[in-house]
């Protein structure tokens, strides 16, 4: 423990010209006096680390010292690609291995270049869960991510409506969609997709998605998998989440549009439905400007919560119960603000 301290505090003070005992210990973890016992215990072992005092004063290496302990571990490594993703970094156990790399990474650079670090967090930052939502971590996400990093097969038991059922799995990759956590899993000699989520076949299995969240237990071992390296976590991703999206549009309704409502359209309804209703439009807008088109919804009663917000810009002409709903409150509206 204290090793890696020391490694640590040698690569901070190589890629800053000095560091107070305050800064030194906030980044270390420690105490002032520890800080100062470790700069002696260096001085001590031949690393020229030299004290300045005074209110101005800190640590700093002399003599252009450089040490060469800047190799990255694997884990150090992986972690590095994701430090864009603090929030998931730290939920996913691999916070300490994403600072650890980075220290190394700054240490490696050319003095003019260590404040890239610095400069790019200034100038972009990720905020992956959408908003009016506070995301709660899964419990259970730091074992599964480290079944993840190792190929490790688990085997997890998920709520499935009032039941829980057990699955060996051998998990791939880690999603995570507007603050949810999701598993991309292979089901070894599965026949159909079902469960938890959606499925592809590959190989000797299927794949599928599973919401961590759901997992009420997660049992790992040593027992490693071989990974199917034609795998493509995004693009298996973008394909199951547009099927999931379509194979809940079980309803159909028929909307005239003005150029502005089909301007606003994607915004207010799923944007694969969207996409789907405007591409297939062949009319001409007629003498008004409108459009007509079919849009295919969750429900009704969805639809009915969505296509309010475009207001005048879309008429509903079917379903009728649909149409009328909309009739109804456009005369109670009119009532409400035609009173004194």
């Amino acid at each position: 423990m204290r090793a890696a301290r020391l490694i640590k505090m040698v690569l901070l003070l190589q890629s800053r010209p000095s560091m107070t005992a305050a800064a030194l210990a906030r980044e270390l973890e420690v105490s002032e006096r520890t800080v100062t016992r470790d700069a002696q215990a260096l001085s001590e072992a031949g690393v020229p680390v030299y004290a300045d005092r005074g209110r101005a004063g800190g640590y700093r290496l002399i003599g252009g010292y450089r040490t060469r302990l800047t190799g990255l571990a694997r884990t150090e490594a992986e972690a590095l690609f994701l430090s864009g993703v603090p929030g998931a970094l730290r939920e996913m156990g691999l916070e300490d291995a994403a600072s650890a790399a980075r220290l190394k990474v700054s240490a490696a650079l050319l003095p003019s270049l260590r404040d890239a670090s610095r400069t790019a967090s200034q100038r972009f930052h990720l905020d992956a869960p959408s908003w009016f939502k506070e995301p709660k971590t899964p419990e259970l996400l730091p074992v599964v991510a480290d079944a993840v990093w190792d190929d490790r097969r688990i085997v997890a038991r998920y709520r499935k409506g009032s039941t829980e059922v057990e699955r060996a799995l051998e998990p791939y990759g880690l999603v995570l969609k507007a603050g949810v956590w999701y598993l991309c899993a292979r089901v070894p000699d599965a026949d159909a997709p079902s469960g938890a989520g959606s499925g592809a076949r590959s190989g000797s299995g299927v794949f599928r998605t599973y919401r961590i969240d759901r997992f009420t237990t997660v049992d790992t071992g040593d027992d490693r998998f071989t990974r199917d390296e034609e795998f493509d976590l995004p693009s298996y991703w973008d394909e199951q989440a547009e099927r999931f999206a379509r194979s809940i549009l079980r309803a159909e309704v028929v909307v005239r549009l003005s150029a502005e409502g089909v301007r606003r359209l994607p915004y207010v309804v799923d944007p694969v439905s969207a996409r789907d209703a405007l591409s297939a439009v062949a009319d001409t807008p007629d003498e008004h400007g409108r459009v007509t088109v079919a849009l295919r919804v969750e429900s009704e009663d969805v639809a009915y919560t969505q296509l309010i917000a475009l207001g005048a810009e879309a008429e509903v002409l079917a379903p009728a119960g649909l149409r009328k709903r909309f009739a109804d409150d456009a005369r109670r509206l009119a009532e409400l603000y035609e009173a004194p």
